[in-house]
């Protein structure tokens, strides 16, 4: 894989580096207590600071034995056209949120998702890989 050069290289590292950053930054600024679209809003002013290219509340769509489903998810945003990200403002994560994001990666064959959580006194974010390359 062109993206894995090296077994302990990280997938995407500069890219995802910065989109941490981002969130960061508005973590730092805002601090923890807001509702999810605050921070999302906020997230969007720091990606174009930073020049970080997104897409924000992109629909996904499903699919079950070749046929699209009606019902769609919508990732709150796709960065660089390869990474999600799915962002949170609650007292802590857990597994759910972890499955959320995976299945969002498996319905657009993405390989990189970045969970991010601003509801926190310290900002949480973890990657999440789709391994069914």
């Amino acid at each position: 894989m062109p993206d894995l050069l090296a077994q302990n290289q990280i997938l995407y590292k500069d890219e995802s580096f910065k989109i941490i950053g981002a969130a960061m930054e508005v973590h730092r600024e805002l601090g923890p207590g807001f509702l999810e679209a605050v921070y999302q809003e906020a997230l969007e002013i720091e990606f174009k600071n930073k020049n970080i290219p997104y897409k924000r509340e992109v629909p996904l769509e499903i699919s079950y034995k070749n046929h699209t489903l009606k019902k769609k998810y919508t990732a709150d945003f796709i960065c660089y056209d390869k990474i999600i990200v799915e962002t949170k403002a609650l007292c802590d994560l857990n597994s759910g949120h972890q499955s959320q994001l995976l299945n969002y990666l498996k319905a657009t064959n993405k390989r990189l998702g970045i969970l991010i959580n601003l509801g926190k006194p310290r900002l949480q974010h973890k990657r999440t890989i789709n391994n069914l390359f």
